[in-house]
């Protein structure tokens, strides 16, 4: 059974309208990026525990930290990177949940003009790191795929997971990030990642601009339909940026986020996929 998800900070930073139109929606599982205002990894305890129990009661559940790790340079110091990781590590315990997103790091500084081989090694060596603090935990790091980032093409994003096989590795597919990459999503993103795919986020891309998924070039009734036939059984996460997208975080509104939700559910029916 597919879950339907969202970074419900696309709603809204007030928790309390997030979880509104999530109900409206019929939808009761969030992406963890923000609330408040606040990112997720700088939410304060008793936030987290006012959020818990918020959520609780409104029978939403967290499936996943959408951190910011790795959406740094390459030579951001790995200290950092850790104590990061260690807190996402603390809230995924706190929160019952099982994922945390990761990035593929920047080239050394931004705009620099080297080449993706030019800090491979870094990167691979930088997620060595990573898995092996989550493999002493439950916790599944999930990569992914973004602009300028060393995983925005498909072969790199895929490479990503083969110099780290674990299972506390997998992939997220962002078919939106893949169009604004000049690479193919479907079938080529997906059949990249197929074995390790746990997350895809829902946003398409047409004329270089965001919009609800099936009203752009990422073929999602087509990605569906293989979703359905291969049998998947992970999270179709929204995440419209319908009318904002910033390197950390996007935003949609109520109104906008309705629409995204709308297209998502019309689309998952075509298919014949069933989702909680």
């Amino acid at each position: 059974m597919i879950r339907v998800s969202a970074f419900a900070d696309e709603i809204s930073s007030d928790l309390d309208e997030q979880i509104e139109v999530l109900q409206q929606q019929h939808i009761s599982h969030l992406e963890l990026r923000s609330v408040w205002d606040v990112g997720v990894l700088d939410l304060s305890d008793s936030q987290v525990e006012t959020l818990q129990s918020r959520l609780y009661s409104a029978g939403i559940d967290v499936t996943g930290i959408g951190s910011p790790i790795g959406k740094v340079p390459v030579d951001t110091s790995m200290d950092e990177e850790l104590a990061r990781l260690d807190r996402a590590l603390s809230l995924c315990h706190v929160l019952g949940c099982h994922f945390i997103r990761i990035f593929s790091y920047y080239p050394p500084s931004r705009g620099h003009p080297e080449s993706p081989s030019g800090w491979r090694d870094r990167v691979h060596a930088k997620m060595a790191q990573l898995v092996a603090r989550a493999e002493r935990t439950p916790v599944t790091l999930l990569h992914e795929n973004d602009t300028d980032l060393y995983g925005d093409s498909v072969v790199r994003s895929a490479e990503v997971l083969d110099q780290n096989r674990s299972p506390h590795l997998g992939a997220i597919l962002d078919p939106a990030n893949y169009l604004l990459s000049h690479q193919r999503p479907y079938p080529d993103g997906y059949e990249a990642v197929r074995d390790r795919l746990r997350v895809i986020h829902v946003k398409d891309v047409r004329d270089g601009a965001v919009v609800p998924a099936g009203l752009g070039d990422a073929d999602f009734p087509e990605l569906l339909g293989r979703l359905r036939d291969d049998g998947f059984s992970g999270i179709l996460a929204l995440e419209p940026h319908l009318a904002a997208a910033g390197q950390f975080r996007g935003f949609s509104g109520p109104e906008r986020f309705t629409e995204a939700a709308e297209a998502l559910k019309r689309l998952l029916a075509q298919a014949g996929l069933p989702w909680e």
